[in-house]
């Protein structure tokens, strides 16, 4: 699925934590313009975070956000590790335990990949149906 086109444009810091906020943004624009609603966004628990929780279309999506400045190390994507979805899979199990007031029809499980190199427009792949 591809939402609209728009133009975003994010100013990116220096830091890791801005560069990983920015990219969450991102990425919640983007699901926001293909007509999804942010439900829940860094959600924590003792066991880990989700990034983003969006729901709309009969779907609750939870999404991994990947942010790199560039792909010298691989794409942002290929982060997610059997692990890393493994665990995320736990944790979205957890907030729908303490969500059961939505409702989808199925889930889903998302990466956005982004790549944000200094000086130039950030851009989002997000890979729907993931893992």
């Amino acid at each position: 699925m591809t939402p609209p086109r728009s133009v975003v444009s994010i100013r990116m810091g220096n830091a890791r934590r801005d560069l990983g906020d920015a990219g969450e943004e991102l990425a919640a624009r983007w699901y926001t313009e293909a007509g999804f609603t942010v439900v829940d966004r860094n959600w924590r628990c003792r066991d880990g975070e989700l990034d983003l929780v969006v729901a709309g279309q009969g779907l609750v999506v939870f999404c991994e956000v990947k942010t790199r400045r560039g792909e010298q190390f691989g794409a942002p994507f290929e982060a997610v590790t059997a692990a890393k979805q493994h665990r995320i899979r736990g944790l979205a199990a957890r907030w729908l335990s303490e969500h059961s007031d939505t409702r989808a029809a199925q889930l889903r499980f998302d990466v956005a990949s982004i790549t944000a190199p200094s000086g130039a427009s950030p851009s989002i792949q997000v890979i729907t149906g993931a893992f």
